[in-house]
């Protein structure tokens, strides 16, 4: 099998291209390097740079429908280090009106959980792991014993 070489972009969709970018801009630091204009000449998506994600781009691209599809779901979890690093999150998102969740113990690290204009959840998730025994809690992960021939029992 040929090697990837990380990921290239994240592509979400959003209802108002004009709202999220703002946002994105102004949360998280979005700089839009790039637009994409339909066959009508109006500007439906833009891509560019967010911190901490580089040399992969982040994009937007209004799609009503996607994105009412995708509002309470988490495509992508943002990474950080450590738990110390959730807190500053916490209060600087607090800083700019933006509700979010406490730190939570997660399957592996930590988690913070905001939302964007859409609804879509965003979570930034720490390298830094934990000791806290959560395969009792649905919805959290458990080790697989062999990756290889792994298949959902149904």
């Amino acid at each position: 099998m040929p090697e990837l070489a990380g990921i290239h972009h994240i592509k979400i969709p959003v209802t108002d291209l004009v709202r999220s970018v703002r946002w994105y801009r102004d949360v998280l630091g979005f700089r839009p390097t790039m637009q994409f204009n339909d066959s009508d000449g109006m500007v439906r998506g833009v891509a560019g740079e967010l911190p901490g994600i580089s040399p992969s781009m982040l994009c937007l691209r209004e799609n009503p429908a996607a994105a009412q599809g995708c509002k309470g779901f988490d495509p992508v979890s943002l990474g950080a280090q450590g738990p110390a690093d959730l807190e500053q999150w916490a209060a600087y998102l607090d800083q700019h009106g933006v509700a979010h969740s406490p730190v939570i113990d997660a399957s592996i690290g930590w988690l913070l959980v905001f939302n964007d204009p859409d609804g879509l959840d965003l979570h930034i998730y720490t390298w830094d792991e934990h000791s806290a025994d959560t395969a009792d809690r649905p919805g959290y992960g458990t080790p697989i014993a062999d990756p290889n021939s792994w298949l959902p029992e149904r």
